[in-house]
């Protein structure tokens, strides 16, 4: 199960990532398997859409079961599959880089982290810093 305190050391860390890195402003979303959102923060200076970005990347990833790098590579492939998925989610799926499935110690997705601001790779890195700082698996693209 993904508590508060899980999802407050996954965005603290992954904001601190950002920090070191000296990334642009990053918005960070946390939500439980369910899809319900648990914690979010956004720094100073992040962009207002950063949420709906953030939120999606995450909700996108719990949706399809896979992170939303493997999201990216199929859009590339099948840009009409994206275009159909944005429509029936109302278009909450991110095809971007930064949303990262967090998985138990036994494989069980328990949530998602979506992270937007800077480029999608460097989204990605904040949010597996913060998923192994938790002690949670990150899983970026399909788990086999």
């Amino acid at each position: 199960m993904l508590k508060l305190t899980d999802a407050s050391t996954i965005i603290d860390t992954a904001l601190a990532e950002g920090r070191a890195r000296s990334l642009a402003p990053l918005a960070v979303a946390v939500l439980d398997a369910g899809g319900h959102l648990v914690a979010y923060k956004r720094e100073d200076g992040a962009g207002i859409v950063r949420f709906d970005i953030a939120y999606g990347k995450a909700w996108g990833s719990l949706g399809m079961g896979f992170g939303t790098r493997e999201l990216t590579e199929r859009a590339a492939k099948n840009p009409a599959f994206i275009t159909v998925l944005a429509s029936v989610s109302a278009g909450r799926m991110v095809p971007s880089p930064g949303g990262v499935l967090i998985l138990d110690t036994q494989g069980i997705v328990v949530g998602a982290v979506g992270i937007s601001g800077d480029i999608g790779d460097n989204d990605e890195l904040c949010a597996i810093a913060g998923i192994e700082k938790a002690s949670f698996r990150a899983a970026p693209k399909l788990v086999a």
